[in-house]
């Protein structure tokens, strides 16, 4: 388990693992808090924020130092592998322990059970890609599993656990900038053309903007009007000053919500009500790619509408000719007569019990491992990925000595947005607080629960101490719910080259008293 605080973001997958530990499998926690997780693991390996791949190939590098790779299956299943050798033989454990802060041997002792025990999975999220390197750190675990040949068995590969709810659903259906539904390049002119036949309009040829791509739009008028569908991006975007001036600079704000957000509240100069999950149809797909049902369990409140007829009006205002699409399996039909991944999904089939994808027709039933037979690339091949470490983007000085990480508690979701209004989660965490070491807090002169004021090249924020054995001396962790204290007022913007995301994880503050 890397990267994931699983018992607060992902309590459910953490009852089964839970079970799994006091049925006797082998647990090792690799995060630079002491999670919960922490309490059953055989070892946590409490690296210092950002240095995933010195561990990671540090690992590797030991698997290959003992011989312990499978052999057979990197030269039958595999292309490149000779790149990444090269390149782990420069992390040895020992200089692993000095970048990292995890001892080398304990290190070897993770390379040596992760690499002969057949039943081996990775489990990994947030801590993991929301980095500068956070496609490095993904390539760096994906080449662990290949090298090993931990893929496409019963519990083995690399699990992604998805930062919210349906995550997994809405990048199916095409909510990226650069796939049309069912992972299609959008570059590719038969997709286009095939899309373009289906929905009567013309596929652009170019992909459209990520997320940070947009934020920096707000500043230099390529971005003049936002459409909103259930995101908040005053509260969770870095270096929230920054976002906050962008978003006063544009002509036109829609927020399309179950509550008004923060952003919507300062910025919106339309609110479109929309559903929650139990108030419509339609389907959720999980972290397996499990395609569920869900159904409407109570009416739409007040003025509300659902958000399939929101967009299929406004899409028709705008000049779209589309279909009428008159219920939620419709649109479903679209997607899998389109997506050869879904193909074999209809409604009917999943009346008791989901469908993982991809499933090709109607007899399939469906994919239980992703790369049960080769790997889920054209070549049939897994392709290993040499990566080499980048420091974090700030890193803490003289002027701010500590680092701060961010993520999410047991009470609160998100930017709070819906948890806030609810009176029995608040009387559990009301105050804006961030953990920070009992050595730390000595240090300051600072006791358990008084306020102090962080401050970063950004921004700054007060909030209550937290004393905890969480966290190690230099290392402070706060969550982002709190509208009154938003922790990306700290944080900076820098993302990852290829895909934006930000490095919420690591970055440089000072610590003051009130």
């Amino acid at each position: 388990m890397i990267g994931s605080n699983t018992t607060e973001a992902h309590p459910v997958l953490a009852l089964r693992i839970k079970k799994a530990v006091r049925k006797g499998a082998t647990l090792v926690v690799a995060d630079p808090r002491a999670i919960w997780l922490t309490k059953i693991a055989k070892r946590h390996l409490q690296l210092r924020p950002g240095s995933d791949v010195w561990l990671l190939n540090a690992i590797m590098h030991t698997i290959l130092e003992e011989g312990l790779e499978a052999e057979e299956y990197v030269r039958e299943q595999t292309e490149d592998f000779e790149a990444v050798r090269e390149v782990v033989s420069r992390y040895p454990p020992e200089e692993a322990e000095r970048w990292t802060g995890v001892p080398a041997e304990a290190i070897r002792a993770t390379a040596r059970e992760y690499a002969t025990e057949r039943h081996a999975a990775i489990f990994y999220t947030l801590g993991i890609t929301e980095h500068a390197c956070g496609v490095d750190n993904i390539w760096s675990l994906a080449n662990l599993v290949l090298m090993t040949g931990h893929l496409g068995y019963e519990s083995t590969g690399l699990n992604a656990l998805r930062g919210q709810n349906n995550v997994q659903g809405l990048n199916d259906s095409g909510a990226n900038p650069t796939y049309l539904p069912g992972y299609q390049p959008v570059d590719d002119p038969v997709v286009r053309a095939k899309f373009s036949e289906a929905w009567g309009a013309e596929v652009p040829e170019r992909a459209g903007f990520r997320l940070d791509q947009i934020m920096s739009g707000l500043h230099d008028d390529r971005i003049k009007a936002l459409y909103l569908i259930g995101e908040n991006p005053g509260h969770t975007e870095p270096n929230a000053h920054h976002v906050a001036e962008g978003l006063s600079k544009l002509e036109f704000l829609v927020s399309q919500d179950i509550f008004l957000s923060d952003t919507a509240e300062r910025y919106a100069d339309v609110v479109l009500p929309a559903s929650s999950f139990a108030e419509k149809d339609g389907t959720f797909t999980n972290t397996e790619r499990r395609v569920n049902r869900v159904r409407a369990a109570v009416p739409l409140p007040g003025n509300a509408r659902g958000d399939r007829q929101i967009v299929l009006d406004l899409a028709r205002e705008l000049g779209c000719d589309w279909p009428e699409y008159p219920d939620a399996e419709s649109v479903w039909n679209e997607l899998a007569d389109l997506c050869p991944n879904w193909a074999g999904i209809r409604y009917f089939r999943l009346e008791d019990e989901g469908l993982q994808w991809p499933c090709a027709s109607v007899d399939d039933e469906g994919s239980r491992f992703l790369h049960e037979k080769t790997t889920a690339r054209p070549s049939g091949r897994g392709k290993f990925h040499p990566v080499e470490y980048q420091p974090p983007i700030e890193e803490p000085d003289a002027d701010y000595p500590f680092v701060l990480s961010t993520g999410r508690t047991l009470y609160h979701y998100n930017s709070g947005a819906m948890t806030m209004r609810e009176d029995g989660i608040t009387d559990k965490q009301r105050d804006p607080f961030f953990e920070i070491s009992a050595e730390d807090a000595s240090s300051l002169g600072v006791a358990d629960g008084d306020w102090m004021r962080l401050v970063s090249r950004r921004g700054d924020l007060q909030a209550r101490a937290q004393v905890s054995s969480r966290v190690f001396p230099g290392l402070v962790w706060m969550a982002l719910h709190f509208a009154e204290a938003k922790v990306n007022w700290l944080t900076h913007d820098v993302g990852d080259p290829l895909i934006g995301t930000p490095e919420y994880k690591v970055s440089a503050v000072r610590l003051e008293v009130v």
